[in-house]
């Protein structure tokens, strides 16, 4: 056989290795755009304003958000392999398009294009390691998938030196991102499976599109965690996308500098984190079913702290304050980002898992695109960062009261049958 056999437990880590990369890719293409800020708008000028730059990052997000249920329902009503295959060569190929945008409007359309193309990956792959995974390794396999994502963001705060490169630059990035994305498609398919039985019977699978929404919206523990997974993302989100801004503002640095600042250090605490995450997280759901909500409550309520740090910093005059306020939010973060999916296996059936998460991408990414826009229009207004900066750390904190009223509906493998 040219391939594992799905049915062996060590293919499980295997189809996790392997999308290790397309998770990397994923936030690769969309991060280096934040890390290439002035660049990309010193050679396109007609964007004009920051409220017109986080317009670009809001577009991303609003499509994104909107497509993300369509992509969960088609990976669970149909097959998770090719929804995952197929998001990652259209996207690539709209990395490398992305490259030859000369005007503000068609560089909106290209993130728009990539917002739509990217949305059908996250919620299959969490599905597909999900179905693969039972409770017992559950948190550890997502929180070894959450580390290609952070991979991506780090490498995405780098991609500022090649834009200050003369003989590279920022539009020499996407593309050879582009091409690297649409050769990897090939080998993904051919290597990736469906899991056998996916925990389910095949009729209970094909849920209409109406009773699958039916069903989600009228269960009241995922809109609380709908709305958990909302409010301290969209903190991430404003760390993701401003923060190399932010920094080079702040504290007079280049952009190389500012990228790899923004970005390196606080994901390397995420990838330390969600593996660490995963691990207490596992072990802590086997003695109490709420093991995997006290673990993401611990990682947002950190979260919020290092928000108030980063907004402070500016003021101490010291980037290596911020960086130590952004590894703290990492730490959070890798706890909060490995749970989510876990958590929402035990509130909802597997056969409505991908669509689930989609519609918390639905809810979670529109609102981090108003953040981004309102983000960059309170900048254009002179509001201190610190005030900024302490909405979104209340924000968070406010949502651990949400993820704590959440009730377990459904067991898992290895997991307490109740909890306290």
């Amino acid at each position: 056989m040219l391939w594992p056999d799905p049915r062996r437990s060590g293919y499980a880590w295997f189809v996790v290795a392997l999308l290790v990369p397309v998770a990397l890719l994923n936030y690769l293409d969309r991060q280096m755009l934040a890390a290439m800020k002035f660049s990309v708008m010193q050679d396109i000028p007609d964007i004009g304003s920051e409220a017109n730059w986080g317009k670009i990052l809001a577009f991303f997000k609003w499509t994104y958000a909107f497509l993300s249920p369509v992509g969960g329902y088609l990976a669970d009503r149909f097959s998770r392999r090719h929804v995952i295959a197929g998001s990652l060569f259209v996207w690539s190929a709209v990395t490398w398009a992305t490259a030859h945008a000369t005007t503000y409007g068609q560089l909106l359309a290209t993130r728009a294009l990539m917002g739509i193309s990217e949305a059908f990956y996250i919620p299959a792959a969490l599905a597909l390691i999900a179905d693969y995974h039972p409770g017992r390794t559950r948190s550890r396999a997502v929180g070894a998938h959450q580390m290609g994502i952070y991979a991506g963001v780090i490498l995405g705060g780098f991609s500022g030196y090649a834009a200050d490169h003369p003989e590279l630059g920022w539009r020499w990035m996407f593309e050879i991102c582009g091409l690297a994305g649409a050769l990897y498609a090939l080998p993904l398919l051919v290597l990736v499976r469906n899991a056998p039985a996916a925990g389910a019977a095949e009729g209970a699978r094909q849920t209409a599109p109406l009773a699958a929404l039916r069903e989600l919206l009228g269960n009241g523990s995922f809109l609380l965690l709908a709305a958990y997974f909302t409010l301290p993302a969209m903190a991430g989100w404003i760390v993701r996308d401003w923060m190399p801004a932010i920094l080079k503002a702040e504290f007079g640095i280049g952009q190389g500098q500012a990228g790899v600042s923004a970005t390196l250090y606080w994901m390397l605490a995420a990838i330390a984190a969600a593996l660490g995450g995963g691990w207490l997280a596992d072990r802590w759901t086997r003695r109490n079913v709420r093991g995997r909500i006290y673990t993401s409550a611990i990682g947002v309520l950190l979260m919020a702290v290092a928000m108030m740090g980063v907004g402070a910093s500016p003021q101490t005059g010291l980037l290596p304050v911020a960086v130590a306020f952004l590894v703290l939010f990492g730490a959070g973060w890798g706890f909060f980002d490995a749970n989510n999916m876990p958590i929402l296996c035990q509130v909802a059936r597997p056969e409505v898992r991908a669509t689930g998460y989609g519609l918390m991408n639905l809810v979670s990414i529109s609102c981090g695109g108003v953040a981004d826009w309102g983000f960059g229009l309170l900048r254009d207004h002179h509001v201190p960062l610190l005030m900024i900066f302490g909405i979104f750390a209340g924000v968070a904190a406010f949502s651990v009261i949400l993820v704590l009223l959440i009730r377990p509906r459904h067991g898992e493998e290895g997991t307490a049958a109740s909890g306290g």
